[in-house]
């Protein structure tokens, strides 16, 4: 085991890299929104371009992954996306920075290159813990936030890109010198071709796992990137202390990720998720609500209400939020790593992709409501209602169905027919 978790630990630091990269728009993409006068729609386009591309390679960098092993694809992957974080700096105009924040996005593949890489190391009953702390490596969401502002105040927003490629280059020699080959990538090898591994896409448990990890990466993904701004346009603060106030987000959903991992082992990932929904729930339905001015008439004249989150309950609300996104996406990937664990690199792929998927339209989508309605909150709006779609589809599924402590005496089996 010491060499799975000399594995897993240089593989999460890998992802918390790539994932600070893939990220990197959440923080540059403000000053650039002011030189270019970008609106929120065009801002919420150049924050999520990346995300794109990074959702759209997971299912081949998860198959190739099967195939070819995950130190070989992921130092590949490391060395590739390096060139065009640094032509970053040289985009002058909105086409420029779509086009190459495209092509930088597929850094963001890396987890569905890590994930299948780092369970193979482990047993069943630890594969829960050891994809979570894989999964922490979102953590560098927070990362970008902490360390882009503070480059982009001593050195404008030009020299992160240029920072992050140096940082890409490192982590790939690094990741080589201490990873280890894959066990079990020559069984990959002869295993069935691409045609036969997509047939997995007829059992109705993948596209409802893909529902879940489009509500909780994509959410994470996507407030990770719409944060910094909508502190600075909602409650006037500096940019450093907005991408600050933004980790109070971050930084638990991509922390907490691991210990989401250890409690989808201990109480199961249906018990883990069906809970997670409903505090999510709860905490989307408080933070939708927008600045309200109320004027009640009394009998002593016009007596003025304000009902809206100030800065400090709102923050404590978001790290509520981001816990919760976090167990869910823990407790997705072990579903995954229970049912699908004979083909867990193109099953990764399959809903990393439907995920990455979701990160990439929500920021356009909440760009979009904020230039049609004016609330920034309808942000959190859109949320609640997916996550009641999720409910409803876990508790159809899932709930109805779970046999509790119990429910053999209250439905005793039926005795079987023998046929005549």
């Amino acid at each position: 085991m010491g060499k799975a978790w000399r594995v897993l630990g240089v593989s999460t630091f890998a992802f918390v890299v790539c994932f600070a990269v893939w990220m990197v728009f959440g923080v540059i993409g403000i000053p650039i929104r002011r030189e270019l006068g970008l609106n929120a729609t065009e801002f919420g386009l150049l924050t999520a371009t990346p995300v794109l591309s990074g959702a759209a390679l997971r299912l081949p960098l998860g198959i190739w992954t099967d195939r070819f092993g995950g130190r070989i694809v992921m130092t590949i992957l490391l060395l590739a996306c390096a060139i065009p974080v640094w032509l970053v700096s040289y985009a002058a105009q909105l086409w420029q920075f779509l086009l190459i924040g495209f092509i930088l996005g597929a850094v963001g593949a890396s987890f569905a290159v890590g994930t299948p890489y780092v369970a193979r190391f482990f047993p069943a009953h630890k594969r829960g813990l050891a994809m979570g702390v894989f999964g922490a490596g979102t953590s560098g969401a927070a990362l970008n936030l902490f360390v882009a502002p503070w480059i982009v105040d001593h050195s404008g927003w030009q020299m992160v890109p240029r920072v992050y490629a140096i940082a890409l280059l490192a982590t790939a020699a690094l990741f080589w010198s201490l990873s280890a080959p894959d066990p079990g990538v020559d069984a990959a090898r002869k295993s069935p071709g691409l045609g036969a591994q997509l047939r997995v896409l007829r059992d109705p448990r993948v596209w409802k796992y893909c529902q879940y990890y489009s509500l909780t990466f994509g959410g994470f993904t996507a407030l990770s990137l719409w944060m910094p701004q909508y502190f600075i346009g909602e409650y006037g603060v500096a940019i450093a202390a907005a991408a600050a106030l933004a980790a109070a987000f971050s930084l638990p959903a991509g922390a907490l990720r691991a210990l989401g991992g250890a409690l989808s082992d201990r109480f199961g990932a249906h018990a883990t998720t069906w809970w997670v929904l409903w505090l999510a729930w709860i905490a989307l339905f408080l933070l939708s609500y927008p600045q309200t001015e109320l004027i009640v008439h009394t009998i002593r004249g016009p007596a003025p209400f304000h009902i809206g989150l100030n800065l400090w309950m709102f923050v404590p609300l978001l790290f509520a939020l981001g816990a919760a996104l976090a167990f869910g996406m823990a407790s997705t990937f072990k579903y995954l790593g229970d049912d699908f664990s004979d083909n867990l690199g193109v099953v990764t792929g399959i809903v990393g992709l439907a995920g990455g998927l979701g990160g990439f339209l929500l920021p356009i989508i909440w760009g979009a409501l904020l230039d049609l309605l004016g609330i920034r909150s309808s942000a959190f709006m859109l949320l609640y209602g997916i996550v009641w779609v999720s409910l409803i589809l876990i508790y159809l599924t899932e709930v109805k169905r779970v046999d509790y402590p119990g429910s053999h005496d209250l439905h005793p089996p039926q005795p079987e027919k023998v046929p005549n």
